[in-house]
């Protein structure tokens, strides 16, 4: 027997009691948050959110039943789903940390490394430290270690050196970049896919016109598609988010990109005037 058949647990029913009883409890939290707001007590919601739990635990443990009947009434294609959102709330997470300013491109930095090679090279332990500070550090790093090692190198060696730090600065900047727009591009063919294998199995389970005289149970029918639906809506929940934040963090890094162009090229004049 398939999870499609025998649907007389009414999702509906239990779903529409934890989103009533859920919207009581947040009006009666945020209500008494008010109050003490008035008052001049600053006390923070969660607080009396997790009071409220500590008093009353049903709403959450029924939420926590009907998502995973949900879940389970979905069948497996919605797991694969799971595991995309997984991956792409990491994905966001981890992009959050390694794309800030500090890491990649400090506003002062260029001209602090204009100023330590004012009148001549810095020492090596000044390029490490410059090196290791951010992504335009190692940029920045490598023009001065192309010149510390060939003082008659060209101006076209010398560009070609930053162009090859450049690029691998871009490969870290975009990296889990395309895992997020892969997420963002499947998530609704998947929840299509588990839609279209529930309706088949949902449509499969009736019995035919020939053998009772008439059609199916249209209630448990329609409950059936409508839980089958649970695919692509999920999947809808998991690509949009994705794709939101691909968008953002894709413009992010044309920036950073552009930034650390402009400053390179800077550098590059720099380094030119000092190698003279």
């Amino acid at each position: 027997m398939t999870v499609w058949r025998g649907l007389a647990l009414t999702p509906h029913r239990v779903a529409h009691k934890v989103i009533h009883r859920f919207c009581a409890l947040v009006l009666a939290v945020c209500r008494a948050n008010q109050v003490l707001w008035k008052g001049g007590v600053s006390a923070p919601c969660t607080r009396f959110i997790t009071l409220a739990l500590r008093h009353n635990p049903a709403p959450l443990f029924v939420w926590r039943c009907a998502l995973f009947s949900i879940i389970q009434a979905a069948g497996w294609p919605i797991w694969p789903l799971l595991a995309c959102s997984i991956i792409a709330l990491a994905v966001v997470i981890e992009r959050f940390s390694s794309l800030k300013p500090t890491k990649i491109a400090p506003p002062k930095l260029l001209g602090e490394a204009m100023l330590v090679s004012r009148t001549a090279l810095p020492p090596p332990d000044v390029v490490l430290k410059l090196e290791q500070s951010s992504l335009l550090g190692e940029v920045l790093a490598s023009g001065l270690r192309a010149l510390g090692g060939n003082p008659r190198i060209s101006e076209a060696d010398l560009r070609s050196t930053f162009e090859g730090a450049g690029r691998q600065a871009a490969h870290k900047l975009e990296r889990y970049l395309p895992a997020l727009a892969t997420i963002a591009s499947a998530a609704p063919l998947l929840g299509l896919l588990g839609t279209v294998i529930g309706m088949i199995e949902i449509f499969g389970s009736q019995p035919g016109s020939a053998s009772h005289g008439g059609s199916g149970n249209p209630a448990q029918l329609a409950q059936g598609i409508s839980i089958a639906l649970y695919n692509t809506a999920f999947g809808l929940m998991v690509a949009i988010p994705a794709l939101i934040f691909w968008r953002y963090f894709r413009a992010r890094v044309d920036g950073y990109l552009l930034a650390m162009e402009l400053a390179s090229e800077q550098f590059a004049r720099h380094l030119n005037r000092l190698r003279k």
